[in-house]
């Protein structure tokens, strides 16, 4: 049930309560501002005292439009090759399956497309794509990453446990750019944002790529989880302010999460959700339509 449905069901055949209606959007991890916004609107509309469910979430979904952008371009292409993609957060949100499912999504990267789902299929030209095993202080991770390869039919870029991530990212983007690869995906270690180490690591990776493209990485994913909710948005603030983020992959937007978080990140910091993973599989992973986003609240 999705945060519009349980206030649908909260405050059905009664009359609206402020402070419970307040309580139950920043539950839903709308945030306060965007709150306050809403519970602004509504009282300032005529005859308000007879409002009902109904136009609480009209008001939230007129909100909720004016803020999330008209789908943002899915992945923005480098002038040249290899369009080098840098996907960043914390220990379980994802990030790694992630990875994965974005060289899945990108075509001609290994296996043929799933029909379409509700969330839209890839708009994208044909593509090759190498993948980076940049999370090298997790042993797992590495061999996560190398699994979902070998299915994936994709190319990668491994090296040992405790290796220089910065200096495997380099080394990465000279075989991506030698074999004529359109994208490069660099999984990175994904520690709590706190630590201060972690982001000296990302900004070594992003110098040592600079020193080969002055313009990437071109794109920074923050892979983040639906369920968290505030803590995704401290993850955001932390991550976006060490890096400059300049799309997000939220994950478990399958139903479990609320999903207010997208919205939250948005409306504070101005980052799009560029994809969202909606389940286990490799398929269940698509570009971020907020037409979808939107009709799915209730």
């Amino acid at each position: 049930m999705n945060f519009l449905q349980s206030l649908a069901k909260q405050f059905a055949g009664k009359p609206i309560d402020w402070d419970e209606l307040e309580e139950g959007l920043i539950r839903a991890d709308l945030g306060v501002p965007m709150t306050t916004r809403i519970i602004k609107t509504l009282q300032e509309r005529e005859a308000w005292a007879l409002l009902g469910i109904g136009d609480v979430i009209k008001a939230v979904r007129e909100e909720i439009a004016r803020i999330l952008p008209r789908d943002p371009v899915p992945i923005r292409r480098s002038n040249g090759k290899p369009t080098v993609i840098l996907i960043v957060g914390v220990n379980g949100t994802g990030k790694t399956t992630s990875t994965a499912k974005l060289a899945h999504y990108l075509p001609g990267s290994g296996g043929s497309p799933e029909p379409p789902c509700d969330w839209g299929q890839s708009p994208l030209p044909r593509a090759s794509v190498m993948l980076a095993a940049a999370d090298t202080f997790r042993a797992a991770a590495i061999e996560q990453l190398d699994i979902w390869t070998k299915r994936l039919g994709a190319e990668i870029i491994r090296g040992q446990p405790g290796a220089d991530p910065a200096a495997l990212c380099y080394e990465a983007y000279q075989a991506a750019a030698k074999r004529e690869f359109d994208f490069l995906l660099c999984d990175t270690a994904g520690r709590q944002h706190t630590k201060t180490n972690l982001m000296s690591e990302l900004h070594k990776i992003k110098r040592a790529l600079g020193k080969l493209d002055a313009d990437a990485p071109h794109e920074t994913f923050l892979v983040v989880d639906a369920t968290t909710g505030s803590n995704a948005l401290s993850q955001a603030r932390e991550f976006h302010n060490a890096l400059g983020l300049t799309g997000l992959i939220v994950t478990k937007l399958d139903g479990s999460g609320k999903g207010g978080i997208v919205v939250a990140i948005q409306d504070e910091l101005g980052i799009p959700t560029r994809f969202v993973g909606t389940g286990e599989k490799l398929e269940d992973f698509a570009p971020f339509r907020r037409k979808t986003y939107i009709e799915n609240l209730v």
